[in-house]
């Protein structure tokens, strides 16, 4: 089994590309090995594992986390997103930069967005189910939100014109970059 990195524009988020094993039965797919992703993507180790569920055209996000930044690793098991990393590290050539990629189950690919970078998603598909696994604990009292929609970053979320997507109150009430609070 082994595991295909692609670089994107922002150097430190990576995607990776699993390789399935298929035969009659169906496929058999290994979307983690502590080893391999400490010796080719960062030597951190993972403390909590969440799963989450989303209808068609909810958005979350953009979410991080300050004194404790939570590096993600994000799996999809059912259905298709767009899946947002905004890189907020102050002192990065990339600092208000974004980088997307579409994640399936059908691609079966995954995306590391390190500590220092808050996330989102978009859910394509009627039902989307997310497993991602974080390198910090998820602390209420960190939680912080950045505008999906800030034009000062301009991510491009595929949202047909016709649809105004499903939010949070916690997200529609996400902070702009110029206000947010950083990370050096």
């Amino acid at each position: 089994m082994n595991f295909n990195i692609i670089d994107t524009e922002i150097n430190d988020v990576k995607i990776i590309e699993p390789e399935p094993f298929n035969d009659f039965r169906g496929f058999f797919i290994k979307i983690f090995n502590e080893s391999f992703f400490e010796c080719k993507i960062a030597n951190l180790k993972f403390v909590e594992e969440d799963h989450s569920g989303s209808y068609h055209n909810v958005l979350r996000g953009l979410h991080y986390q300050v004194n404790n930044p939570q590096g993600k690793l994000i799996t999809i098991t059912t259905g298709e997103i767009f899946d947002v990393a905004v890189d907020l590290r102050k002192s990065s050539d990339t600092f208000g930069k974004w980088v997307g990629t579409f994640l399936s189950e059908k691609n079966k690919k995954e995306i590391w967005i390190p500590p220092g970078f808050a996330h989102g998603f978009y859910t394509l598909s009627p039902w989307t189910e997310i497993v991602y696994r974080t390198t910090e604990f998820y602390t209420p009292q960190n939680d912080r939100t950045l505008l999906w929609n800030d034009p000062d970053i301009g991510i491009k979320w595929p949202i047909h014109k016709e649809y105004i997507p499903i939010l949070s109150e916690k997200d529609k009430n996400g902070k702009k970059l110029k206000d947010a609070e950083c990370f050096e």
